[in-house]
């Protein structure tokens, strides 16, 4: 009945979402060769940005990008492998996924970001009272510290932010 998920717009014709309760920085992931450094850098056209098909930060540079080009992988595997195997020039993921793939995948993580993921509970919109109720929990949940209570207890400071 419910799940947790990145509130999109693309989403929100069938979900109904409750606040977020956390945000996750969406950044990129570079080859130390590539001239761009910056995350506003790289929308310039023949760059190729491998992405997780459907993920939110795919939406989310779908509706934004006016000149690069997405390369999409099946699932986080299929576009960490795009990288891999030198198919894209750049991969756009959430930032505390691309700090622990950096070494492995010999990039490098720029500093900012090109979104916000605001991660939330979403429910069928036509669950009005479960909408309700998640949109007060998670207000509370926030208010009363037990969301960053979490991020702490799991060691998440700094890779995940309590929304505001």
């Amino acid at each position: 009945d419910i799940g947790l998920i990145a509130a999109e717009p693309a989403r929100a014709e069938l979900i109904s979402f409750s606040p977020a309760y956390v945000e996750i920085e969406a950044t990129y992931m570079v080859r130390d060769p590539l001239k761009a450094y910056s995350v506003d850098e790289i929308d310039k056209s023949g760059i190729r940005i491998g992405v997780a098909e459907r993920s939110a930060y795919d939406l989310f540079l779908t509706r934004t990008l006016k000149s690069a080009e997405l390369v999409r992988g099946e699932g986080l595997s299929g576009a960490k492998e795009l990288f891999a195997e030198s198919a894209v020039d750049v991969l756009a993921g959430l930032r505390p996924g691309l700090l622990d793939d950096a070494t492995q995948l010999e990039g490098k993580v720029l500093e900012g970001r090109f979104t916000t993921v605001q991660q939330a509970i979403g429910t069928l919109s036509t669950n009005k009272e479960i909408a309700q109720y998640l949109t007060n929990f998670v207000e509370e949940s926030k208010r009363d510290g037990l969301v960053e209570e979490l991020i702490n207890k799991h060691g998440m400071e700094g890779r995940l932010l309590v929304a505001s």
